[in-house]
């Protein structure tokens, strides 16, 4: 890269994310490599014994249950959850959600499971790389230390009354002999982190009487906790300022629930007060005025629904309250995840980066089924999210399906328009349309404006192929985060925006208009973009899609205003179902265009990669207008 090219990159970013951010990531970057981290952050600090299980035990916090003994939902010993068990058991692990996989026996905490690479236990935190081509995606290595799998055998415990205490104590004490305070990857990440302190939790108050929790082993879980929020405590700015994003929300929540929870431990009176003024800032910044998510991401929305489901219940056992603007973004969150839903599934488009992000299974639903998690926040709401089923999260939240509450749906409503988000949805029988036509005064991960989603009779017609890996080689990675993987238009192979290092996009897209409206027989969805700017300025991106009501046909118009002499217009579209789905195109000379199929990728969980179709109209004219009809034979 030349000289100008990094001064230009670099005054783009200062632009996008503010000179706060710049400052403070050159200062944290020095203090990394002058060791100030190293001394901020003392590793393998002597024993202590900072609360002792008699005092934990006779504290009158309450969480959602007092004990495994005082649970009185109804048991469903179901054969899926007795089959995952047993493979948990033999060493099998679900990475994201996914296939089962053979890890080895002992588990190697440091020890990625794909590359076989091998961390450095003794390393410090700050040293450690977390984006090596060598060790490969990280996040592999961090996925079983979030402990997320203990909820499967907490309730296969429960379901089939088989006490696995001892199981359970097993997995804590072995990951804490294996990771020394502030070394190694474990520690890179704080919302990993937390994740982990608030699973332990989980599995502390369902086995509080338990014999496996001896004095012995809650010393060692006390002492582990106590750093673990330590660190995130003293280390909260990077998440707070840097990124700015999930992490913030998680950290600043473990924080207010770590004081809440442990009020003995030492710092514990502050955390408890700074994660709570925290987090409810990060909600008010993170969470738009409409309910949507500065993240752009279905997935990551669903991860702020279940933070704010244990702030909220959490907060209410204990006679606490939350501010009324949180309340009121956890209900419009509610209301924007439940309008972007496929009523048949509960999946949802598989819009914007998915990480695999599923914090506290308490259920037997696909992964992509969202419905339990947002009856849960419904209940704590006083609302009706529409579904028949009594799903198990909310019995293990002490909080069931409210009857007779108001609907977090009108019945009589089709068009639903979230502007400071933009997203525009229209909501019919048998058709689900979703359009996204957005700014970015946040950054975006993906480069998606524009893009359309379709579902018919429950399928997902024309799809967002996903994320795959935040960590993979380059051409994949820059198709999946980039244009090309989206139902929208690129010139020749650009993206809308210019790709930087990571998850650095330049030139952000932003919306000019978008409006979303019907008349007598048709939706209209009407969207302009500035985009491409870093192959031409003035460039613009109009779409107008009009929808036959009642009727599965939908008409694309495309113009690209600008468009330098010389570059192709491309307009793509993404299908599993290329039999179903019938398209003709003209562009604004009148030429009729062919469809050119080709071989795509989409990626339906973190790390799985599968075949879809690709359809693709291309023109050396500006304007493309192309007439969708699928048929209605599967």
């Amino acid at each position: 890269m030349s000289r100008w090219s990094t001064l230009r990159s670099g005054v783009s970013v200062a632009r996008n994310m503010g000179w706060r951010y710049m400052a403070f990531r050159s200062v944290y970057e020095l203090q990394r490599k002058s060791g100030r981290l190293r001394k901020q952050f003392p590793q393998d600090p002597p024993f202590r014994r900072y609360l002792s299980l008699e005092t934990w035990k006779a504290q009158p916090v309450r969480f959602f249950f007092q004990s495994r003994e005082a649970l009185a939902m109804p048991r469903q010993p179901q054969p899926a959850l007795a089959k995952r068990y047993q493979q948990l058991r033999q060493g099998w692990f679900s990475f994201f959600s996914g296939p089962m996989v053979q890890l080895d026996q002992p588990y190697n905490w440091m020890r990625h499971p794909q590359t076989g690479y091998l961390y450095n236990a003794s390393q410090h935190w700050s040293l450690v790389n977390d984006y090596s081509s060598d060790a490969g995606d990280i996040k592999y290595v961090w996925e079983k230390a979030r402990f997320a799998f203990l909820y499967d055998i907490i309730r296969y415990d429960y379901h089939f009354n088989e006490d696995c205490a001892a199981y359970v104590f097993q997995e804590i004490l072995s990951w804490i002999d294996a990771n020394p305070v502030n070394s190694g990857p474990h520690y890179k990440c704080s919302q990993e982190i937390s994740l982990r302190v608030l699973n332990w939790t989980f599995a502390l108050c369902y086995y509080r009487n338990a014999p496996a929790l001896t004095t012995a082993v809650f010393d060692k879980i006390q002492f582990a906790i106590y750093w673990q929020l330590h660190h995130v405590y003293h280390n909260i700015n990077f998440s707070r300022i840097a990124v700015r994003n999930n992490h913030a929300l998680t950290e600043t929540l473990a924080l207010y629930l770590g004081g809440l929870l442990y009020p003995a431990l030492p710092g514990a009176a502050a955390w408890k007060a700074d994660g709570k003024a925290w987090f409810e800032q990060e909600i008010a910044y993170q969470v738009y005025e409409d309910g949507t998510f500065l993240q752009f991401s279905m997935n990551y929305h669903r991860v702020v629904v279940q933070l704010l489901t244990w702030a909220l219940r959490l907060g209410a056992l204990n006679g606490e309250q939350w501010s009324e603007d949180l309340k009121e973004k956890a209900r419009r969150s509610l209301l924007f995840l439940r309008v972007s839903m496929n009523d048949g599934d509960g999946w949802l488009p598989n819009y914007g980066a998915n990480d695999g992000a599923l914090f506290f299974r308490l259920n037997e639903q696909h992964y992509r089924d969202y419905r339990p998690q947002l009856q849960a926040l419904a209940a704590l709401l006083d609302l009706d999210s529409g579904f028949p089923e009594q799903y198990e999260d909310g019995y293990w939240y002490g909080k069931t399906a409210v009857t007779g509450a108001m609907p977090v749906l009108h019945p009589a409503r089709s068009c639903y328009s979230f502007p400071a988000g933009g997203y525009y949805v229209c909501r019919e029988p048998d058709t689900l349309t979703f359009l996204r036509c957005g700014n970015h005064k946040d950054r975006p991960s993906q480069a998606d404006n524009l893009h359309l989603d379709i579902w018919y009779h429950g399928k997902n017609i024309l799809l967002d192929a996903g994320s795959y890996k935040y960590n993979t080689d380059e051409r994949t990675l820059r198709y999946f985060m980039g244009t090309a993987s989206h139902n929208t238009v690129m010139l020749d192979d650009h993206d809308q925006m210019e790709k930087g290092p990571r998850f650095i996009w330049y030139d952000w897209t932003q919306c000019n208009n978008a409006a979303l409206y019907e008349t007598a027989e048709e939706y209209i969805w009407e969207g302009s973009i500035s985009a491409f700017r870093h192959i031409g300025k003035a460039i613009r991106h109009q779409r107008r899609i009009r929808k036959r009501k009642g009727f599965p046909i939908w008409i694309i118009e495309d113009e690209v205003l600008h468009k330098p002499a010389g570059l192709h217009l491309r307009q793509l579209w993404h299908t599993t179902a290329p039999e179903r789905l019938h398209c003709r195109a003209t562009d604004s000379a009148g030429n009729i265009l062919l469809p050119v199929g080709g071989d795509g990728k989409h990626a339906p969980l973190y790390g799985v990669m599968e075949d879809s179709r690709e359809i693709i109209f291309t023109t050396d004219q500006d304007r493309i207008v192309t007439e969708l009809i699928i048929n209605n034979h599967p």
